[in-house]
């Protein structure tokens, strides 16, 4: 087991709150946490709004696929971090669970998208703070 934090993302179609999230954690941290992404209902890409709202502030989640959501990725993770996945989400004793209430990027164009991507910025630089991790940059 890795003495590193590790985090898992879900939403229902692993294809845009939840990619953007995990993007920005990896970003962010580098290598000090371990980042996860899935959902409950892989979509077939990644949302390409959210792609280029990503690449506009210099983060690359172009080659990241849907993921399903596995009970293995959340018993392999300290914190859990849903995003309108419902009652999808497995639960764990010992978990630490979030929901963070963010508005669904599905059919939505780039400048809807984000405002979204923003808001997921400022909850993940909030949830370094929490796990000990200085931002890079």
């Amino acid at each position: 087991m890795s003495d590193k934090p590790s985090v898992l993302f879900v939403c229902v179609h692993n294809a845009g709150r939840s990619q953007m999230a995990a993007g920005w954690l990896r970003h962010l941290a580098g290598d000090a946490v371990e980042v996860r992404s899935a959902g409950s209902l892989p979509a077939d890409q990644v949302n390409p709004a959210a792609v280029q709202a990503m690449a506009e502030v210099g983060v690359d989640i172009a080659e990241e696929r849907p993921k399903v959501l596995t009970t293995d990725a959340v018993e392999a993770s300290d914190v859990v971090i849903t995003m309108g996945c419902g009652d999808a989400c497995p639960v764990f004793p010992g978990k630490r669970y979030l929901d963070w209430q963010l508005d669904d990027p599905a059919g939505q164009g780039v400048e809807a998208v984000r405002p979204i991507r923003d808001d997921i910025e400022g909850r993940i630089r909030g949830l370094l703070g929490e796990l000990g991790v200085s931002p890079r940059g």
